[in-house]
């Protein structure tokens, strides 16, 4: 063998070496679209990302999240699912039935994992909680008894109270049989409820002056990403109105509402890190049940009920999880 090709030998072999195996075969970062329907960032997607960095994913470093807002504007879900399904995501996580029908609608094969859906098997995302079948599983919030619960607490709150307007987002369609649910609690409770249907905000100042027309004496909200979008605006005009007013979530409390009763939203966002998880380790959707969160907090901000002019009974504040003073 001439030394010529010796020498080509070696070199070849030291070339090799040079480059260990694991170099040839770059492992892929996991892709997140995440895609929700809200003016930008909260307490709840932090809560996420404290879940996904609870169980060793650090964002930039083992997994990418792609965020998506959809400014409480439903028309741009689709649009917003295509733009990250165009990434190529590994999983997309998503907010409330108009979100996750968009992503359903748009793919059969990546797997969705919603954060909180008020009712997954109603709203005909899921086939069931315990098997949800195709390419959708995470968490779904809803219960039959918190219409019920929210109108009876704010009856208790305000003894007198006989006439209550629900407003609701016209153009989410989840929203609907949970408007039904509500007329239902409020013939139970001998309380005649005013529907105000509501579809930007535009038309909240109209829905409020419908309220006023009606004399409806305390506000229901029937939430959603549009609500909680313009949640400051809703409570404001509550405050201004002096209506006492309950939630499903705290969110709008801390924004000056008077009362919230429902599961913790946040909690349920960091969950839902943990079906990130098991997908990514191999687990399919359609195998993973569908959670429901066990525990259910009523939040009570006095401040407000002192702009109002309202005393809040002593027996409901000892019920309270939370108290803003």
């Amino acid at each position: 063998m001439s030394k010529k090709i010796i020498c080509l030998a070696l070199c070849a072999m030291l070339l090799a070496l040079s480059f260990p195996v694991g170099a040839q075969q770059p492992v892929a970062i996991p892709r997140i679209g995440y895609v929700v329907n809200r003016a930008g960032p909260m307490e709840f997607d932090e809560a996420f990302r404290q879940g996904l960095r609870a169980l060793g994913y650090v964002e930039g470093n083992n997994i990418i999240v792609e965020y998506r807002w959809g400014e409480g504007k439903e028309t741009r879900l689709p649009e917003l699912i295509a733009e990250v399904i165009g990434l190529k995501p590994d999983i997309i996580v998503t907010a409330g039935t108009p979100a996750v029908l968009a992503a359903k609608n748009a793919t059969t094969t990546i797997p969705i994992v919603m954060t909180n859906s008020p009712d997954a098997v109603r709203d005909g995302l899921v086939a069931s909680l315990a098997r949800p079948g195709g390419n959708v599983t995470g968490m779904s919030i809803f219960t039959p008894e918190l219409t019920g619960k929210r109108l009876e607490l704010l009856k208790e709150t305000v003894p007198k109270v006989s006439r209550v307007a629900t407003v609701w987002n016209m153009a989410n369609p989840g929203n609907v049989p949970l408007l039904t649910d509500t007329q239902t609690a409020a013939r139970s409770l001998g309380l005649k409820l005013q529907s105000i249907g509501v579809r930007s905000p535009d038309d909240l100042e109209g829905a409020f002056a419908a309220m006023a027309r009606e004399k409806a004496q305390a506000l229901n909200v029937l939430s959603d990403g549009f609500m909680v979008t313009n949640r400051a605006l809703i409570t404001g005009l509550a405050l201004k109105r002096r209506l006492p007013s309950i939630f499903p979530s705290d969110a709008y409390v801390q924004a000056g509402g008077l009362m919230s009763y429902g599961p913790n939203i946040a909690a349920t966002y960091h969950r839902a890190a943990t079906f990130v998880d098991k997908i990514l380790k191999g687990r399919k959707p359609a195998d993973l049940p569908v959670e429901q969160p066990m525990k259910f907090e009523l939040v009570i901000n006095l401040k407000t009920a002192k702009q109002i002019g309202l005393t809040i009974p002593q027996w409901t504040l000892m019920k309270a999880d939370k108290v803003i003073q």
